[in-house]
């Protein structure tokens, strides 16, 4: 099978083990709404994922994929806090590759880390998150590797909403991102599975293309 066809299925795959398991959930009539203010007809929480062993070992064997065809120097993981830490966790361990994470913000007490997990200079490691939204938390994340003179590769996820803003602030810090799925895919497979219907795919689309005025 072609690599890109291998990506497909990899990509519906995960789609539809996500929206069985509820980890993403869409509601056009009822949106949620974001932290930053936005109208959403869909929102995802990945972690749900590692409540069931079978698609978090899948997830785990396609991010390692992922790694051995991306970025085969890797020399260690980077989980981004929250969500990134358990699914860089099981990866790492996967791959017998050494593990560490950055937080949100330096913890309050103690060392006042910002990076957990022993940071050594020149190592080449891959940033992993559960899912992109409009980048930023992961780009940040990142820069603190490449403040502690850590070489990233580039990052992994789960998911990725395929906003426009998210490549241009990815192109822009310079970062390599792959996605084990996207919205264009869960789109596809929610139509074919009858998560949604023609009426509600079209609202869907259309929220895709500019998320801060749809809704309003």
């Amino acid at each position: 099978m072609e690599n890109s066809e291998k990506m497909k299925e990899v990509a519906l795959k995960v789609a539809s083990e996500l929206l069985r398991i509820e980890a993403i959930k869409l509601s056009v009539e009822n949106p949620f709404t974001w932290a930053s203010g936005w109208k959403s007809p869909i929102y995802c929480d990945n972690r749900l994922s590692l409540s069931f062993p079978e698609i978090r070992t899948y997830i785990k064997s396609k991010l390692a994929e992922a790694v051995k065809t991306h970025f085969p120097d890797a020399e260690a993981i980077a989980g981004v806090a929250t969500a990134g830490i358990p699914q860089g966790a099981l990866l790492a361990e996967e791959l017998g590759l050494p593990f560490l994470y950055v937080r949100s913000k330096p913890k309050g007490h103690g060392m006042e880390n910002l990076i957990e997990g022993k940071a050594i200079e020149g190592q080449k490691v891959v940033v992993i998150e559960d899912l992109i939204s409009t980048g930023g938390s992961s780009i940040k994340a990142s820069e603190a590797l490449k403040a502690a003179k850590v070489e990233v590769l580039g990052m992994l996820a789960i998911f990725t909403y395929g906003f426009p803003l998210a490549d241009e602030n990815f192109e822009k810090a310079g970062i390599e991102l792959h996605t084990l799925s996207d919205y264009s895919t869960m789109l596809e497979i929610a139509k074919d599975l009858g998560y949604v219907g023609v009426k509600d795919l079209a609202s869907l689309e259309e929220w895709r293309k500019d998320p801060s005025v749809w809704g309003k």
